[in-house]
């Protein structure tokens, strides 16, 4: 049996879609499984139950534990778990004490060690694709997309290829005690992002700048905890008018990465604008 904590994420549903298709037992974590609606076959629980009978590996993310990590690792290896695949960031690789995103994650990775089972630490760079959701609203209101730093430059990844990856992961031990760093196959600003959601969705889309402290605002109404406010800002400060490093996904899933483009594609509908 394989758990996946935040099943219903952006990771988590094509990722039990991916073992579904691999023929695997699947128990799916979520806060609300009434309102799952996850793929039939897949066994739906409440997080805070963490049932955890007959499972042998764990996807984990840690926005599943708001309250801490390390308990829910314990409980893991107490019940025989062997293996955990976890959701890091490559901001692990950052050793400034105020990325308090690569500090989180960096004491998960050593808690995962520490317990002694088979991991796998998947870091995700150049940022996800899906955090172009937080213009949804406005696009479709407006045909506008704010972000602060217009220059600055990432490399998006989409959640199928994070997926793809944990289930390779999960399925074989060829990932076993590896931390596969992987990003999206284009450098892109925020103002390209704006613009690819306007060609691909034929609805243009107008780019526009926000000084800092309005970018704090519209992503604490997002629901963006402030830690990670304070560290985008941080990040995407550096970034300005510098090419984003490319990681190839290829050694990983025998494929290039997806593109924005692509991403964009599969979230059409989710910045059409609103028509009376």
């Amino acid at each position: 049996m394989i758990l996946i904590t935040g099943a219903t994420g952006h990771v988590g549903r094509p990722l039990v879609n991916e073992l579904l298709e691999a023929g695997r037992q699947v128990r799916a974590l979520t806060r609300d499984p009434a309102r799952a609606d996850l793929p039939a076959g897949v066994e739906v629980a409440a997080t805070a139950d963490l049932p955890l009978s007959g499972v042998t590996s764990v996807f984990f993310v840690t926005a599943a534990f708001p309250q801490g990590t390390a308990e829910p690792i314990a409980r893991m290896k107490a019940a025989g778990v062997r293996r955990i695949v976890a959701l890091s960031s490559y901001s692990v690789l950052d050793d400034d004490p105020k990325n308090m995103i690569g500090v989180k994650h960096r004491d998960l990775e050593r808690q995962i060690e520490e317990a002694g089972v088979e991991w796998t630490f998947l870091r995700p760079a150049g940022g996800f694709a899906a955090t172009a959701l937080e213009w949804a609203g406005q696009i479709r209101a407006e045909g506008v997309a704010r972000a602060p730093f217009g220059d600055a430059r990432t490399a998006p990844v989409h959640e199928r290829d994070i997926a793809a990856v944990a289930a390779r992961a999960l399925l074989t031990d060829d990932l076993v005690g590896a931390a596969p760093l992987f990003s999206g196959p284009e450098s892109l600003s925020y103002a390209d992002r704006a613009r690819i959601i306007g060609e691909v969705t034929g609805e243009p889309v107008r780019f526009a700048e926000l000084t800092q402290d309005e970018a704090r605002q519209e992503w604490f109404r997002a629901g963006v905890p402030p830690h990670a406010v304070e560290a985008r800002l941080r990040m995407f400060a550096r970034l300005v008018g510098r090419p984003h490093e490319i990681s190839p996904v290829d050694p990983f899933l025998g494929r290039p990465a997806l593109s924005f483009a692509q991403w964009v594609a599969d979230h059409t509908n989710t910045f059409r604008k609103v028509t009376s």
